[in-house]
């Protein structure tokens, strides 16, 4: 498939013939669906946490004695059948984060760039860059771009001033396109990617 270079002005400067290996390949939803699920589950906090009849408060003293009262045994008022007492097998601090296949982690983000590609949603640009690091630089170059909401903005090693400048926009990300996912790919309305980010995907992608 050979698509169209713009520039920062949104006129067309040449073409780029894209692989077919990384861009035209099949679509496998399912891989993309895992591939979405593992990242979100490492941006979990797991920051939850009950505590055990150890950490409550209370006193450790049997409040009556075993036999003769009529009354059932207990052990202790912080025990997990009381209130206030403590919880048993709640949850507590840990990392949901687990790993994919490397080979998983590709497919999935060829299937993503594919399925972008075929919506009509990625743009090829010649650069992406802003002259200072401000707001409204960034506003103005997405506008040219008629980018709309919910861009990603793609790079083999985004300009610093482009960064700075989109992240008060919501909705809007610069990415090196080392660091792209399937997640950041299908998140996104529009992709605007330079042709040097497009070379550099082929390449790690290709296998």
């Amino acid at each position: 498939m050979t698509l169209d270079v713009i520039n920062e002005q949104n006129d067309r400067v040449g073409s780029i013939d894209l692989s077919d290996e990384v861009f035209g390949g099949p679509v496998d939803e399912g891989l993309v669906w895992e591939s979405v699920v593992q990242q979100n589950a490492a941006d979990r906090r797991g920051t939850h946490a009950t505590k055990t009849r150890g950490q409550v408060r209370g006193t450790g003293r049997k409040p009556w004695r075993q036999k003769g009262t009529g009354r059932a045994r207990v052990g202790e008022v912080r025990n997990p059948l009381w209130r206030k007492g403590g919880t048993v097998f709640g949850p507590q601090p840990r990392s949901y984060a687990y790993a994919l296949p490397a080979k998983v982690v590709r497919r999935a983000l060829r299937a993503a760039l594919t399925q972008k590609l075929r919506d009509g949603a990625v743009t090829v640009v010649e650069q992406l860059t802003v002259d200072e690091p401000r707001t409204r630089d960034a506003v103005e170059l997405l506008g040219r771009l008629d980018s709309g909401e919910r861009a990603l903005l793609v790079d083999v090693k985004p300009q610093s001033n482009l960064e700075l400048a989109v992240r008060n926009l919501p909705g809007v990300r610069a990415v090196g396109s080392s660091r792209l996912t399937a997640r950041d790919v299908t998140g996104a309305r529009r992709l605007f990617v330079t042709a040097d980010a497009v070379r550099h995907l082929e390449k790690v992608l290709a296998s």
